[in-house]
């Protein structure tokens, strides 16, 4: 195949060494060499498959399976604290530790998963979302019987108490006016008032199990996994 020069665009003699450059104007020649194997093209590779995806780093499948064990048992200590005092601390104690039980439960059923702080805080957000789920609707339910059936919410009972109490003594220290004092005593407010306080615990329930699957996740991360 006849080459041409790049810059005046006449042909170049072919032979051993004379493309460097053009006998014409003096412009150097690219020349590539014939043993030089041409660049890939970016075709497919010879067995047609594409290459396997990333593999996902945490098993979802079992991390969910293993959040709602532990947030159903949570469900049952909270209602049942309800009624039994010496159940409560027996509920804090596993709500608050709900997020090292579920990774203890996940590693256990996978011992090769990967695991670091990352990790631990994305299932312990899982576990802190399931927990406040959990949570209030057994609250709702317990006190629906409560109220209903056995006549008593127990520490619900003593919830609306304490409440009542914070109110009165708010009224009594800002000595408001009688139009904000009758707002405030009203069961809408008292209700409204109840369940920004229970909100505000669900929160700390929430924040509480990110930092403790954080910490679990790195914790676990230093063990070696078991083959």
């Amino acid at each position: 195949m006849q080459e041409l020069c790049h810059r005046c665009g006449t042909e170049l003699p072919i032979g051993e060494g004379s493309l460097s450059f053009c006998p014409h104007c003096g412009a150097p020649q690219l020349v590539l060499p014939e043993s030089a194997e041409p660049l890939s093209t970016g075709a497919p590779n010879s067995t047609g498959t594409l290459p396997p995806p990333l593999p996902n780093p945490i098993d979802w499948e079992t991390a969910i399976r293993c959040t709602l064990f532990v947030a159903a048992i949570a469900a049952a200590l909270s209602f049942l604290a309800t009624h039994i005092q010496f159940v409560s601390p027996l509920s804090s104690i596993w709500i608050l530790s709900a997020s090292l039980t579920t990774l203890a439960l996940y590693q256990r059923r996978r011992p090769l998963a990967a695991m670091n702080a990352r990790i631990g805080a994305r299932i312990g957000t899982l576990v802190g979302v399931a927990l406040s789920l959990f949570i209030a609707a057994s609250t709702a339910v317990g006190a629906v019987i409560g109220r209903f059936v056995l006549h008593s919410m127990g520490d619900l009972d003593d919830m609306i108490h304490a409440s009542k109490a914070q109110i009165d003594q708010l009224i009594a220290s800002k000595q408001l006016p009688p139009p904000a004092n009758a707002m405030i005593n009203s069961p809408e407010f008292r209700t409204g008032f109840m369940l920004f306080a229970f909100a505000l615990g669900l929160l700390f329930i929430l924040i509480v199990s990110i930092f403790g699957g954080a910490l679990g996740g790195l914790l676990r991360s230093r063990r070696r996994p078991v083959a």
